[in-house]
């Protein structure tokens, strides 16, 4: 763990009293001092997702363990930053050096310093991870897969948007604001509903659907005071019309659907309170080879290296595309055990470069269908609404395996499926 000295300061401040403060920095010798000692070995550096919240859960943890085991066995050392001890990465047998330390900037700049590493993953620890791309952009930090550049055309909605006009690929039309005005001219332009979308967000968070242009000013309002400077995206809301993702792998020249997952709730939802179902089960075969065909285009001109994931809206049969995530979605380690097949490993090596999609064997072991259900804890909240819609409120997932759709908890859960979104 890096020390610094000024910690002395804030500990004698916070705890106020100097007996006690005097007595913890008795006991902690090391304060002045770094414990970590760099090796001279290869080394790749994985950035966790920090602590559990709404958005970004145990998931990720799987993700960073199957991570870590691959990049050991490709040679180099491995090094995990994270904070959160409920998680499989922090043990300490599970990455050759494991720093505790939050997924913070400041933190993770020493670290680099220190270490010195060959690269650093940010595919595996969710939007936490993802969100500091820019900074170690910025700072010539090799990113392991996918470079920045393209990660940030996936993310800044408005750059994503014009990439899939230039792409020919049907998508909601939208507009990019950055100020209450601006996004009801758009607002009008596209026409109502709309959905106000901020960029670079874990768990949807403040994305709201509104039908006129005191809402758009309310949200938007919001929006900046919660989250300032952000681009906004406002695009018309499809209304009452299915949804479906697609999460692959792509090395740069061979691309590898994982799996595709049909959504029981209807688009506006957000995924991660969604029940969805693997395989889909209801699209049809035009549906789902078009969504396959689309999600290929996008991630060969993102130029990925690694894991795509990314949202449709089905409506009268026509494929729009929502959103892409260039890293590993909530769903890649659903994917992973539904089909008994070790993807965050594959994907791994492939952003290292140490192998290609072609040299797995990839054999789906699914008997009938996985569903994946949603956790809530409204019994902790009270308070909170607990209506869905595309702000995430899910604090968990479960995986149900059921042999045919005549299964009677799937033909219950389809039957009451939520038609009614919260806005």
């Amino acid at each position: 763990m890096l020390c610094l000295p000024i910690l002395k300061k804030i500990i004698k401040k916070l705890l106020g009293n100097p007996n006690f403060a005097q007595f913890y920095l008795k006991m902690t010798p090391t304060l002045n001092s770094n414990e970590s000692v760099p090796s001279k070995k290869k080394k790749i550096i994985v950035l966790g997702s920090g602590p559990n919240r709404i958005g970004q859960g145990i998931e990720f943890d799987y993700c960073c363990v199957h991570g870590l085991l691959a990049i050991k066995e490709c040679g180099f050392e491995s090094i995990m930053v994270n904070c959160n001890p409920e998680t499989v990465s922090t043990d300490f047998d599970m990455a050759d050096k494991l720093y505790f330390e939050p997924v913070f900037w400041e933190h993770i700049w020493e670290i680099i310093e220190l270490e010195k590493p060959d690269g650093i993953i940010v595919q595996l620890g969710g939007q936490t991870a993802l969100k500091l791309a820019k900074k170690l952009h910025e700072k010539g930090v090799p990113i392991v897969g996918t470079s920045f550049d393209n990660m940030d055309i996936a993310e800044d909605r408005g750059r994503f948007s014009d990439l899939l006009k230039e792409l020919n690929i049907p998508y909601p039309e939208y507009g990019t604001a950055f100020d209450a005005d601006e996004a009801i001219q758009v607002a009008n332009r596209v026409g109502y509903p709309v959905l106000v979308r901020p960029s670079y967000v874990i768990g949807g968070q403040r994305m709201k659907i509104v039908i006129n242009d005191e809402e758009v000013e309310k949200a938007v309002i919001s929006l900046l005071k919660h989250i300032p400077g952000n681009k906004i995206l406002i695009d018309h809301f499809l209304d009452r019309c299915q949804e479906a993702e697609v999460d692959a792998i792509f090395d740069g020249e061979n691309f590898h659907i994982m799996g595709v997952m049909e959504h029981i709730e209807p688009a506006g939802i957000h995924s991660g309170d969604s029940n969805a179902v693997l395989p889909a089960f209801n699209l049809t075969p035009l549906v789902v080879e078009t969504m396959e065909f689309y999600a290929e285009k996008i991630a060969r001109a993102l130029h990925i290296k690694g894991l795509i994931n990314i949202q449709f809206a089905i409506k009268n049969d026509k494929v729009y595309v929502i959103e892409a995530n260039p890293r590993a979605s909530r769903t890649t380690p659903f994917i992973a055990k539904a089909y008994q097949i070790p993807y965050l490993n594959i994907a791994t090596k492939v952003m290292l470069g140490e192998a290609k999609v072609t040299d797995f064997v990839m054999e789906k072991k699914l008997e009938g269908y996985a569903i994946k259900e949603p956790v809530f804890s409204f019994e902790k909240f009270p308070g909170v609404n607990k209506e869905l819609g595309p702000e995430m409120k899910s604090t968990g997932e479960a995986i149900r395996f059921i042999k045919d759709l005549r299964d009677p908890y799937f033909r219950t859960l389809y039957k009451e499926r939520s038609m009614n979104l919260s806005r």
